[in-house]
């Protein structure tokens, strides 16, 4: 089988090289699409291959992925960011792969890796990711952010292990994305919603929860929205109400919530709201909710971190100490 590295990159100068060396022993082609670049991109890709395509940013990583997959000639195309590695375990295994892969599967799935080390957008450490995909068959894919494939092929299931080691988060240009979404009256795909949800909670700031509010008061009164959306748009307008200094709609979208099974983020928001005031008390209650009594929807910290150091706050503003 022939393999068709395809990437899309933008100013991944630091970490450009580290990822192809990784990579060129397994690949018998490499396409690198540049998207806007102002560093050595370029030039570093230019020393790995002379199939280094330029590509206009339209804030869209589906048209800019599905660009650079137009360009491969395998029978198989890895599709790469420039952050990752693979180590000299997982080169062995991916080469034992290469040779042996059956032409009958259409979707190599990989371990992603190593995500909460580095910072991620995600929840999870590790998960399976689909990497290969069979070029012979037309795959599309959807979503300006996040991007994912729509079809439903025939999978497998490798345990070869993609490190994750990025130099920072992307987040700022995500919301970027997700606000260009609303504001020019697209709605956000449930994939999305959740996504722009679960990105504030892990590394946005009062700025980005503030700008983000509009978008999910409006999922609130949408009554073609599943439960599920509401409970998350409910917690990011909770959020951005007690950042503002907005009681009483931080009142009705916990209540929203609560009416429900209730959830860690919503718990530690009462938690946070009533420590502010002053009363410890009900924001201890509040924070033992979350670590006990729900669970998170949006980020695991909501359950675990955040609830146990607010509920040690009171406890220690009580005079209890800690337990």
């Amino acid at each position: 089988m022939k393999f068709s590295l395809c990437m899309i990159v933008k100013n991944e100068e630091k970490v450009l090289a580290r990822c192809l060396d990784c990579l060129r022993d397994l690949m018998d082609e490499m396409i690198i699409v540049d998207t806007g670049s102002t560093d050595k991109t370029k030039e570093i890709a230019l020393k790995y291959t002379d199939k280094v395509y330029e590509f206009e940013w339209v804030d869209d990583f589906s048209a800019a992925r599905n660009f650079a997959f137009s360009k491969a000639t395998g029978d198989y195309i890895y599709s790469a960011d420039a952050d990752e590695v693979i180590d000299p375990e997982n080169k062995v295994k991916f080469d034992i792969l290469k040779r042996n892969l059956i032409e009958d599967i259409e979707i190599v799935q990989m371990v992603y890796g190593n995500q909460l080390s580095n910072g991620t957008a995600y929840n999870f450490d590790a998960e399976l990711r689909p990497k290969l995909f069979k070029r012979l068959r037309t795959f599309t894919w959807i979503e300006p952010v996040h991007e994912k494939m729509r079809l439903d092929p025939v999978v497998y299931d490798s345990d070869i292990v993609i490190t994750h080691m990025p130099e920072g988060l992307h987040s700022s240009r995500d919301y970027r994305i997700f606000l260009k979404e609303f504001s020019e009256g697209r709605r956000l795909s449930k994939h999305l919603h959740h996504m722009y949800a679960m990105e504030l909670f892990i590394s946005g700031t009062d700025d980005d929860f503030i700008a983000a509010r509009p978008v999910f008061e409006q999922t609130v009164t949408d009554d073609t929205r599943s439960a599920d959306e509401i409970r998350e748009a409910s917690c990011v307008v909770a959020h951005a109400a007690r950042i503002a200094g907005d009681a009483n709609a931080l009142l009705k979208f916990s209540l929203k919530d609560l009416l429900t099974e209730g959830s860690a983020e919503m718990c530690c928001e009462l938690g946070h709201y009533f420590y502010d005031i002053g009363d410890y008390e009900e924001a201890a209650v509040w924070f033992y909710n979350a670590m006990n009594e729900t669970e998170a929807i949006l980020t695991i910290q909501a359950a675990d971190e955040w609830p146990r150091k607010g509920y040690e706050l009171c406890r220690e503003k009580l005079g209890v100490g800690s337990s």
